[in-house]
């Protein structure tokens, strides 16, 4: 037997489905990736940017909004008070998005740099490093090599390879920086205009009352939506962050009330 025709196929293919294991995520790298219908994308950047960037968005502007509202300053002045907070919020959150996603990118385009420097130069090393890695996995001696060999077959698979088994690093999920930030700017601006509106229509109390119902409503809905995402209780999760967002504008409010300052 020298190792080829059905029994050398269906070893190969045993091969890549180990691998596609092995490596997770249910992918199969040498012919497309799946994804399991019931396992979320967690790794973009530009999803959590959003993410955080309408809850943060909501929470500052409206303990920011409740903190003039306190010192019952007219309703002009809360009103320049929610658009500078929005402004001021969505720009900051976007340029530290950018740069955190940046420098970050290019950390990893750095570590994948070296590495392929590492493949070419040595590829019998890193194979053997990889078939390493497996082993301490777990995985038979004999199917680590194989294994190792097989991820080894060219210099684009053994880095991606390497990069996800050696350094945590997905090639392809390095996210962008342009993406996070856009995401984090338009979500910071859809939370933090929420408590603003009744300011443009309402004055007094009862624009202070507009401001906490619809902040509530959001919250509510904010909480309740990522819990799809995390798969917890959405009940618990829309009362943790109607919480958050009532601490958050009470302690303001309060201290805006407290120094009782009156702006004309």
């Amino acid at each position: 037997m020298d190792g080829t025709g059905p029994a050398r196929t269906r070893r190969t293919g045993e091969s890549e489905q180990l691998a596609a294991h092995v490596l997770g995520g249910g992918r199969v790298l040498s012919r497309g990736q799946r994804r399991e219908p019931w396992h979320r994308d967690v790794q973009g950047g530009a999803a959590r940017a959003a993410v955080f960037g309408i809850s943060d968005g909501l929470v500052s502007n409206v303990s920011l909004i409740l903190g003039f509202a306190g010192a019952t300053p007219a309703p002009g002045v809360v009103r320049l008070a929610g658009i500078a907070g929005l402004l001021a919020g969505a720009c900051s959150m976007a340029a530290g998005e950018y740069v955190s996603m940046r420098a970050q990118t290019e950390l990893f385009e750095r570590e994948l740099s070296l590495e392929a420097a590492e493949i070419a130069a040595d590829p019998a090393g890193e194979q053997q490093e990889l078939a390493d890695i497996y082993a301490g996995r777990g995985v038979g001696p004999t199917t680590a090599r194989e294994l190792a060999r097989e991820l080894s077959a060219s210099p684009e698979l053994a880095l991606a390879t390497h990069a996800r088994e050696e350094l945590g690093i997905d090639p392809e999920q390095l996210g962008s920086a342009w993406g996070a930030a856009g995401s984090s700017f338009v979500s910071f601006v859809v939370g933090a205009i929420v408590p603003l509106l009744p300011w443009f229509l309402l004055s007094g109390t009862a624009a202070v009352i507009g401001s906490v119902v619809l902040g509530a409503v959001a919250a509510l809905a904010i909480g309740a939506t990522l819990a799809r995402f995390t798969g917890r209780s959405p009940v618990r999760s829309a009362l943790r962050q109607l919480v958050v967002a009532v601490l958050a504008g009470a302690v303001t409010y309060a201290v805006g009330a407290v120094l009782g300052v009156t702006v004309t």
